[in-house]
């Protein structure tokens, strides 16, 4: 059956098609040729991560920055530097600026997860609450009065030319935000990793709050995919790639609105998730052998509780005294006399920022940040 398209991109496509997607636009040998190289990519990072004993260093790492890369895709920009400050000073209010949104979309992705984990499907209050942790806000689903239209970003001779206008009108996004639910809840119809491609089009087509739509929709491609059960974590690193390849997203969301083109745009996500996999496979063989050289290093020291130290060490990319003496492992003056001999022997570097010392550990920043 032929997709009905966006025929005027300044109007509300309010015409835009419900869910599910005729089987025709996705049933294709070179989707299924693919989707089988993404699943292959997708079950060797699942197996890796399950053999890794502390799950807990691959989630708060990877996440973070997966947290930071999603923002940058909305131009909320942030340092190494000021990311992890951030992070090694959760509990402090006075946070603000892009590290702190970057930690607000890690927090939301977390919230996500753990929803799923305690509600059967999903449903109006996940978006809802996922939007709400992004923008720090009470608002909800978009008004009718909301007027929003997606214009060509960049400085270019399109600049500012109008890309998409999403549904308006009373009661027409709730409806079909229920009914991308009813498809992300119903059982069978297309493989996960395709199904994940159609909803998040989808929920960006749909476009339901004033804001953050785009953060909220990457947040829903992880987290569908653990509530699936392709993964016990949600440590894809999947907007990395997007960042890396910005214009292609946008070209095969356009592509489908504007020419009907399923085919391009799930070809593209499920090329993202065997890259992303690959990569994040990658990722976490170099944190287990860092984890391991660190490891034999320490075991020719006298430093006490080691296993639990390293834990904290590969907690963050950033360790402060406070980290060690609030979690018991360690009186403050043994906590620094210990941070202080890694130092002393290569594996920590420490950070004078703000006054504040910062004990930065080398090989997992650099890890993360390749």
């Amino acid at each position: 059956m032929p997709y009905a398209l966006n025929p005027d991109r300044n109007t509300p496509w309010n015409g835009l098609p419900s869910l599910p997607l005729d089987a025709a636009h996705y049933r294709t040998i070179e989707i299924l040729e693919q989707l089988g190289k993404a699943k292959g990519a997708l079950g060797q990072l699942q197996g890796r991560s399950i053999a890794v004993p502390n799950q807990g260093l691959l989630v708060n790492t990877i996440s973070l920055q997966e947290a930071k890369a999603s923002s940058a895709i909305e131009n909320i920009l942030t340092t190494d530097d000021e990311l992890y400050k951030a992070y090694s000073e959760v509990h402090n209010e006075q946070l603000d600026g892009a590290a702190k949104e970057v930690l607000r979309y890690r927090e939301a992705l977390w919230a996500g997860h753990t929803y799923l984990k305690s509600h059967p499907s999903f449903d109006r209050d996940y978006f809802i609450s996922i939007y709400r942790q992004i923008k720090q806000t009470n608002d909800s689903v978009r008004p009718p009065a909301a007027r929003i239209t997606i214009r060509q970003g960049g400085s270019g001779p399109n600049a500012g030319q109008p890309v998409y206008t999403p549904p308006r009108g009373e009661g027409i996004i709730e409806q079909k935000l229920d009914n991308l639910i009813a498809f992300l809840n119903a059982d069978g119809g297309p493989d996960p990793l395709i199904k994940m491609a159609i909803a998040h089009l989808q929920f960006e087509a749909i476009h339901p709050f004033r804001d953050g739509n785009g953060r909220t929709g990457r947040i829903l491609n992880i987290n569908f995919l653990t509530q699936q059960g392709q993964l016990d974590y949600p440590i894809l690193f999947l907007s990395r790639h997007i960042i890396d390849t910005k214009d292609e997203y946008y070209h095969h969301l356009a592509g489908v609105t504007q020419r009907g083109d399923w085919q391009s745009w799930i070809l593209y996500m499920l090329q993202a998730i065997e890259i992303t996999s690959r990569v994040t496979y990658s990722k976490i063989n170099e944190i287990v052998d860092a984890i391991d050289g660190v490891r034999e290093a320490l075991g020719k020291t006298t430093i006490t509780k080691q296993e639990q130290l390293i834990t904290m060490l590969f907690m963050q990319p950033f360790t402060r005294v406070k980290h060690l003496t609030e979690g018991r492992l360690y009186a403050e003056n043994t906590a620094r006399k210990n941070l202080n001999q890694l130092v002393s022997m290569g594996i920590l570097e420490l950070r004078v920022l703000q006054g504040n010392h910062y004990y930065q550990n080398l090989e997992l920043q650099r890890i993360l940040s390749e």
